[in-house]
């Protein structure tokens, strides 16, 4: 076997057993990040490729995701960049092609759906309300997950506040030794509440996923009698609907994820205050803490009610922006011009098939 041969097999190796990955998905939303955001000049382009954040920020994912394995971190890295400005370059060239065949299958379509315009309106119109119907119990049932996490999230913080007081009436020294392993158990109460609210409202996405794939094969059901000619071009919209509908559920995973991580920050504080407190000096001790103990409880339910109004209706907005996706599609069918979204949505999944293409070899 050759040198470079053996070094490769044993870097292989090395990365399966430190189970290092490397996620597709992670290094595109990199590369299309900056597809998305560089300017048209070539020469600026690939100027920003090679200089600018697009080099960092892979060299930072890669090194979290093989710290074990550098070296390869290293080399996957060099090799990304070359490979992010060939792609860019290639997709200058697709991207008008992809453009006028979304639009010229569209219209195709179109026309071959004008006899069934009606039929096809209800269709659609009937694929909506089943949607709602289905969404309806998911968004209310997410809507009581958060109000009953956050009540119990409430309720497990209450006797921190009374505890608090209650020591107010210890001796100063009494107080110190104490407070900072009451701080930790604060912290701890928080955490955990945190950590169960993300796993009640985590699977609730996954549900709701399941809905909506539910849905679009029963819309391609119903709608495949009437476009038996120019099924490419219903199967793109489709697929052009599957995306947008894929990316409005992550949308709402990451919402919910997101919404629980500000909850632990703005709760998180509360503990911060008393270790703070417990390292100052004794004399003043009593003095900081005792606001924090008649505010401890009031500050506790602010938090948890203004994270229980901005959460709960996730579902219900979710829902609107599915039947927002199936009106745009049905308005499409229509008049048959397509959006930008549909040439976007597409060529970033040409983009995302190409980076897992890349990295798996």
């Amino acid at each position: 076997m050759a040198p470079k041969a053996a070094a490769l097999v044993l870097v292989l190796l090395a990365i399966s057993g430190s189970r290092a990955e490397v996620n597709p998905d992670a290094v595109a939303n990199v590369i299309w990040k900056y597809f998305t955001e560089l300017g048209s000049n070539a020469k600026d382009t690939v100027d920003q490729l090679q200089q600018t954040e697009i080099s960092k920020q892979l060299n930072t994912l890669l090194q979290s995701n093989l710290q074990s394995v550098s070296a390869y971190a290293e080399d996957l890295q060099e090799r990304l960049v070359p490979f992010a400005i060939e792609l860019k370059a290639q997709l200058a060239q697709d991207s008008q092609r992809l453009k006028e065949q979304i639009q010229r299958e569209l219209q195709q379509l179109q026309a071959k759906l004008a006899p069934y315009a009606d039929e096809v309106h209800q269709q659609i119109g009937t694929n909506i309300r089943q949607l709602q119907a289905k969404l309806s119990p998911y968004a209310e049932e997410l809507r009581s997950q958060v109000d009953r996490s956050a009540g119990e999230l409430k309720q497990a913080l209450e006797p921190y506040a009374a505890e608090l007081r209650e020591r107010l009436q210890d001796n100063t020294d009494s107080i110190k030794a104490s407070l900072s392993p009451y701080a930790d158990r604060l912290q701890q109460q928080i955490d955990g509440g945190v950590e169960s609210l993300k796993e009640r409202l985590s699977p609730m996405a996954d549900e709701l996923k399941a809905q909506v794939e539910q849905s679009v094969a029963e819309l391609r059901r119903g709608l495949s009698p009437y476009a038996q000619e120019v099924q490419d071009g219903l199967n793109r919209q489709l697929e052009s609907l599957t995306i947008q509908m894929e990316k409005a559920t992550e949308e709402l995973r990451n919402r919910l994820a997101t919404s629980s991580e500000e909850l632990r920050a703005q709760l998180s504080p509360l503990a911060q205050e008393l270790r703070e407190a417990a390292s100052g000096d004794t004399e003043s001790l009593r003095q900081r803490l005792a606001p924090l103990a008649q505010q401890l409880e009031q500050r506790v339910g602010q938090t948890l009610e203004t994270f229980r109004q901005q959460a709960a209706p996730f579902g219900e907005t979710f829902g609107k922006q599915l039947v927002q996706r199936l009106e745009e599609m049905r308005g499409k069918l229509d008049t048959g011009a397509a959006g930008l979204e549909d040439h976007l949505e597409l060529l970033e999944k040409e983009v995302r098939e190409k980076v897992a293409a890349f990295l798996s070899t």
